[in-house]
């Protein structure tokens, strides 16, 4: 794929003729992609594997109507951020995070993140609390909690096969990309609930999963997240996640999850010394924001419209 043709897979159009703002921004050693629409308090929005900043195309409509600074950015390796070789450890891609907030001009934002971002929002949210004003977390339990379940509950290690199975070299990135990224679409419609993408949805991700390096790069993370387990830095990591978090956090999960269970990710308020509210979307799958997002961006705007979010 061209660099050209690599771009246009990635800036692309919101559907119904929105235009939003496409730049990049330097943040953390590295250059990153943004979707941008609206003005207000910044929401960054961070989207989980195998997806990019698209997979919140319907939040950024609904952000940037509300009142909001809508941003969504490619994660590092992926969509149009660079694909550097190394530096794909949770703790420096939330610095990733916190450093594109800063590189915005804003002096904090409402953090919300999906899957891997989810894990990098919670990360984000524990080491630079001054830069995140509220978190929202959709599918990803506590950093601790997932850690655990992964370790200790067979039912989220079965649910998690896909994680063990990118520990091989180079076949991974192999299977992501074959047949112009088939198993990037089969993934998605396994991990939704009953109400399946489109077509066109799903060919989006592929042709962005297939753009040179980034099977490699979207895989790293998981790849330190099992490795480290039982590593010195690994182990830093899961005792520097003890600190808690103390803004108010959105918890966000389908009922018919079959990647993360709702048992793995429900406890997680444990880590929260703030007002914590726990959402679970009866019939939807891994994906809510996508698979409603009408119901999923009601419930997100509200939450940050309510200047006392409960318990």
């Amino acid at each position: 794929m061209t660099e050209p043709a690599a771009a246009s897979a990635v800036r692309i159009d919101l559907p119904h003729g929105a235009k939003v703002t496409h730049r990049d921004v330097a943040a953390n050693g590295a250059r990153f992609h943004i979707a941008e629409l609206g003005d207000g308090p910044l929401v960054m929005l961070l989207h989980g594997f195998p997806q990019f900043w698209w997979t919140w195309r319907h939040q950024l409509v609904a952000l940037a109507g509300a009142g909001y600074r809508a941003v969504a950015m490619d994660l590092r390796g992926v969509g149009g951020s660079d694909r550097t070789p190394r530096g794909y450890d949770p703790a420096n891609l939330a610095l990733d995070v916190t450093g594109v907030i800063r590189s915005l001009g804003e002096p904090d934002a409402a953090l919300v993140g999906h899957d891997l971002g989810g894990y990098l929002a919670w990360t984000a949210a524990a080491m630079r609390p001054k830069l995140v004003r509220r978190l929202a977390v959709v599918s990803m339990p506590h950093p601790r909690r997932w850690r655990s379940a992964m370790l200790r509950d067979p039912r989220q290690t079965a649910a998690s096969s896909y994680i063990w199975g990118f520990q091989r070299p180079w076949v991974p990135e192999r299977q992501l990309t074959a047949d112009d990224g088939a198993l990037v679409g089969r993934l998605i419609r396994e991990w939704s609930g009953p109400r399946l993408p489109d077509d066109e949805d799903v060919e989006t991700y592929q042709r962005a999963m297939c753009i040179p390096s980034t099977a490699h790069c979207a895989v790293e993370p998981y790849r330190w997240l099992v490795r480290s387990l039982a590593r010195p830095d690994g182990i830093q990591f899961n005792r520097r996640m003890k600190r808690p978090v103390r803004v108010p956090t959105l918890h966000l999960h389908g009922s018919l999850d079959p990647v993360t269970r709702t048992r793995s990710a429900a406890g997680s308020g444990e880590y929260v010394e703030a007002p914590y509210r726990w959402r679970l979307f009866d019939g939807l799958g891994h994906f809510p924001h996508e698979e409603d997002p009408a119901a999923f961006s009601a419930e997100l705007i509200n939450w940050l419209k309510d200047p006392e979010p409960d318990r």
